[in-house]
């Protein structure tokens, strides 16, 4: 079936599925890591539109925007300034291709605990910096804070969670990042109008990654992660602590213990194992799927939506709060798809999710160009600027219930364990270079595209939807031991998935 939406005949291992307190408290607390990822998103646009900032750092702007004649697309078009926003994402590249050999070595965890402390010591730069270097360190910092969190926390969530719930489990990241985003947005709303605003938005960023960090101390790391590690007798403790007490988790352990055997057992590098031919359709997902999450153009609108909506003359009150009311929707939709996900699946929420996205890129694209004249410099009216901001929420919820969640969810399921820390790492990677080209470059473009930046974006979201609708397999429900098998009944990947090479990576109790 040329869709791949076929059903799996996947091993039923037996083992307890069920929800405990454990489970909900671990994956909260996992979880919450989002909130440095999500207050960073939507702290750095509302900062960026500030005057005490701007005159600080950046006057050439105030000059450019105080212009007799301003085209609303390029008032914002400055490297250094995208600079600012995008050196972040440069740090969590470099920082996420290390952490595959973090999270083997300290476990998920304690990667998360490092990246939540190196992400303090970032937002505590950036509030009391006085300069563009200090300001960019500080920012570098918290890039790597990012960089080790979004490796091990979808890790943690995947391996920790049920796998007949570990879809809503491991929303609650993408649940946190839209959390942080609204928090930032509502932050920098009452922080505006202060000359010191911009220096409370910058340095609270201390505060998400001090509650994180903390409430990590109360949680133990995965089963899987444990005996990885060779920490048997806690990996036991671990199993009993999220199964219960009274559930026998020998088969289990026993489990793991073989798969992490098999592991261990490849002396090849993991990187270049990741290479082989019988792992080519979990390698394409590990890029396609962050680079085409980026390619929505969801953490441009996130990151610029204030500078945007004071462009299109929301004013810069009515600017930041519009950003608030977008991380809202974007928070609503998460609650749908992590109601959702684990029932209708994760194709069915990619395909909707696109065609939304679509029609509202179009839309927008189309309003900016009759409203604002084809090089963007009619003034555009109040009822326009508010149907832009109406758009943007239908697309912020069209991605808040599909590329937004499930792209942490895809690539953290779909690895087998020996390479499943490489493949995360490489799906972060591909994210943080996209998303920093992207963010460098997205003002200018703005300025050159004007309203073809949207039909750009709207394109790429066309390819993704097709992308998805032919290339991945259903993976709802099947456990984390036996997402081989949706491989080699897909009627495309399945030629390089033979049923030999699966066999080769079978505990001897599975068939």
């Amino acid at each position: 079936m040329a869709g791949g939406a076929f059903a799996v005949d996947t091993p039923n291992n037996g083992f307890a599925g069920k929800i405990t307190l454990s489970i909900i408290i671990s994956c909260i607390v996992a979880a919450s890591s989002g909130l440095l990822f999500g207050y960073d998103i939507g702290i750095s646009g509302g900062v960026t539109t500030m005057v005490p900032f701007l005159q600080k750092f950046f006057p050439d702007i105030l000059r450019k925007a105080a212009g007799s004649e301003v085209n609303i697309y390029c008032v914002y078009d400055s490297q250094v300034l995208t600079l600012f926003t995008s050196s972040l994402y440069l740090a969590g590249l470099i920082s996420s291709l290390g952490a595959s050999r973090v999270t083997m070595a300290l476990g998920r965890r304690n990667t998360i605990l490092l990246g939540g402390t190196i992400f303090f010591i970032g937002g505590s730069l950036n509030g009391g910096a006085e300069n563009i270097p200090m300001l960019i360190l500080g920012r570098i910092l918290l890039g790597f804070g990012v960089g080790f969190t979004n490796q091990a926390t979808p890790l943690y969530l995947s391996e920790i969670a049920p796998a007949k719930w570990r879809g809503a489990f491991n929303a609650g990241f993408q649940f946190f990042i839209s959390i942080g985003v609204v928090a930032a947005g509502c932050i920098n709303y009452g922080t505006a109008k202060h000359t010191w605003g911009w220096r409370v938005s910058l340095g609270l960023a201390v505060v998400p990654a001090a509650i994180m960090t903390m409430g990590a101390f109360l949680i133990t790391d995965t089963p899987s992660s444990l005996v990885e590690r060779g920490k048997i007798d806690q990996a036991r403790r671990a199993l009993h602590k999220a199964r219960g007490s009274s559930t026998d988790v020998e088969p289990e352990l026993e489990e793991l213990i073989r798969w992490s055997k098999i592991a261990k057992s490849v002396e090849q590098e993991p990187f270049k194992t990741i290479f082989e031919r019988k792992y080519r359709p979990q390698l394409v997902m590990a890029f396609a799927i962050p680079f085409f999450q980026q390619m929505t153009g969801i953490n441009i609108v996130a990151f610029y939506s204030p500078n945007l909506f004071q462009s299109v003359g929301l004013g810069h009150d009515a600017a930041l709060l519009s950003a608030v009311i977008l991380g809202a929707v974007n928070v609503a939709s998460l609650l749908v798809s992590i109601g959702i996900v684990d029932r209708f699946g994760r194709r069915f929420l990619f395909i909707t999710g696109g065609i939304c996205m679509f029609l509202c890129q179009v839309a927008v694209s189309v309003l900016l160009a009759v409203s604002t004249g084809v090089h963007g410099t009619k003034e555009i009216s109040k009822s326009n600027a508010v149907l832009v901001l109406v758009l943007l929420c239908f697309y912020t919820a069209g991605f808040g219930w599909s590329w937004g969640p499930l792209s942490w969810l895809i690539p953290s399921e779909i690895f087998p364990l020996k390479i499943r820390t490489t493949g995360q790492s490489i799906a972060i990677a591909v994210q943080f270079i996209v998303v920093f080209i992207l963010s460098q470059t997205f003002l200018s473009m703005l300025c050159h595209f004007k309203f073809g930046a949207f039909l750009f974006y709207g394109g790429w979201i066309v390819v993704m939807t097709v992308f998805i609708i032919f290339f991945l397999p259903e993976t709802k429900g099947i456990p984390l031991e036996s997402m081989y098998s949706i491989w080699g009944k897909h009627w495309f990947w399945r030629r390089f998935v033979k049923e030999e090479a699966a066999q080769e990576n079978l505990p001897s109790n599975i068939t």
